[in-house]
């Protein structure tokens, strides 16, 4: 059981490795907006997330996006993103490659 879960929580970071912002030209999960992924034994799952500007005007889409391409992985009932700002999100946050890609680097 405990290799099904680490091979559906890598099939969950590919997906989310697959969803932008819009305006940023880097994924969600290398920026660092995801706080946490959980699994439960029916497989529903649980997403911690946050945006990198409270205000952000694509914040529907994004959660959706998020919401949708995880819910098509393999073997997933249900999935429940949940949108956090504490702690509030901050460059530190992000990827080496996420910096580099960005010119923080």
């Amino acid at each position: 059981m405990g290799n099904e879960f680490l091979q559906m929580e890598e099939a969950i970071v590919d997906m989310l490795r697959m969803v932008y912002d819009p305006e940023i030209p880097v994924n969600v999960y290398d920026l660092g907006l995801i706080y946490g992924v959980d699994i439960d034994d029916e497989k529903n799952v649980r997403i911690d997330m946050t945006l990198t500007a409270p205000g952000c005007p694509v914040a529907d889409y994004i959660l959706e996006d998020v919401r949708q391409k995880v819910e098509s992985v393999k073997g997933i009932n249900n999935v429940e993103v949940n949108l956090v700002f504490d702690p509030v999100w901050d460059k530190d946050m992000m990827s080496e490659e996420a910096k580099l890609e960005l010119g923080f680097l």
